[in-house]
């Protein structure tokens, strides 16, 4: 016989598997000392340690296994156990493949985010007329959140992707976070589809010029000056704000693709020359 410590040497497990195994019913020892208490254990043990070996190279737990090495099991249970444990294996290689393609799609978008991502970039620029779902509402600015939610969930009901490109259409922006904001939100769909009592369908109208600043923003905070920034630089370029066309903030990073606490945003302000 061997004591605990030989013959985990022996079979290639450490005494603590060993008293695992012991707890589980897997491998008792061959002969526990009453005054001592020592555990040994025979070279024909070695067996069971082998078996567990493989099972466990199948993928089986303890738990799954224990019916395996002790009593009659069947050879039709030790099918069905198999069966069962491809079928889970199965399920994770699917589950695996579809994080893959979402990986793939996110590094697809960063490198397209990369390419357009110059932080504190100004120019002058047209904007195109885009189809967009959106919801319009006066509430305080710090439940800007909870409107881009509402709109995200509508669109991905009716089987449009909703992270997308986000646009904020602020029509009447509050100083403080109490008082009532007049926000739009949008987000561009494929094609029409229904209108509900507050989500509706509409083409946003382009702008023939516009101003524009690609800026790194923390959707976390409400205190982002891009506006003000973006309106500062008009100043010097021949040109002046159109007050009667409310201020855009289109969110370049969607919820999904923030890495980080930071997302890209671009604040337009459409002018005319002065």
């Amino acid at each position: 016989m061997f004591k605990i410590g030989a013959f985990a040497k022996l079979s290639g497990v450490t005494v603590k598997t060993l008293r695992h195994y012991d707890e589980l019913g897997l491998l008792k020892p061959a002969h526990v000392d009453e005054e001592s208490g020592y555990r040994f254990y025979t070279a024909e043990q070695l067996l069971t340690i082998r078996r567990i070996a493989g099972f466990k190279e199948q993928g089986l737990t303890l738990e799954k296994m224990r019916p395996m090495l002790t009593g009659t099991a069947s050879l039709t249970k030790a099918e069905r156990t198999l069966l069962e444990k491809r079928k889970e294996l199965e399920r994770q290689i699917q589950e695996a493949q579809q994080q893959i393609t979402v990986i793939d799609e996110r590094l697809v978008r960063i490198e397209r985010n990369e390419a357009v991502a110059e932080n504190g970039k100004f120019l002058l620029r047209s904007v195109d007329p885009v189809l967009v779902a959106y919801v319009r509402e006066t509430l305080p600015k710090n439940q800007l959140c909870l409107l881009l939610d509402e709109l995200k969930q509508y669109v991905r009901s009716h089987g449009e992707e909703p992270d997308r490109e986000m646009t904020i259409v602020w029509h009447r922006r509050s100083d403080c976070d109490e008082e009532l904001s007049d926000i739009e939100v949008a987000i561009p769909v494929s094609k029409p589809i229904p209108n509900s009592g507050r989500v509706k369908i509409h083409q946003m109208p382009g702008m023939k010029e516009a101003a524009s600043f690609t800026h790194q923003c923390d959707p976390y905070k409400d205190n982002c000056k891009a506006s003000e920034t973006l309106r500062a630089w008009i100043a010097g370029t021949g040109y002046r704000p159109l007050e009667a066309i409310p201020v855009r903030e289109i969110y370049l990073t969607s919820d999904k693709d923030i890495y980080g606490q930071l997302r890209l945003a671009e604040a337009i302000v459409p002018v005319e020359r002065v």
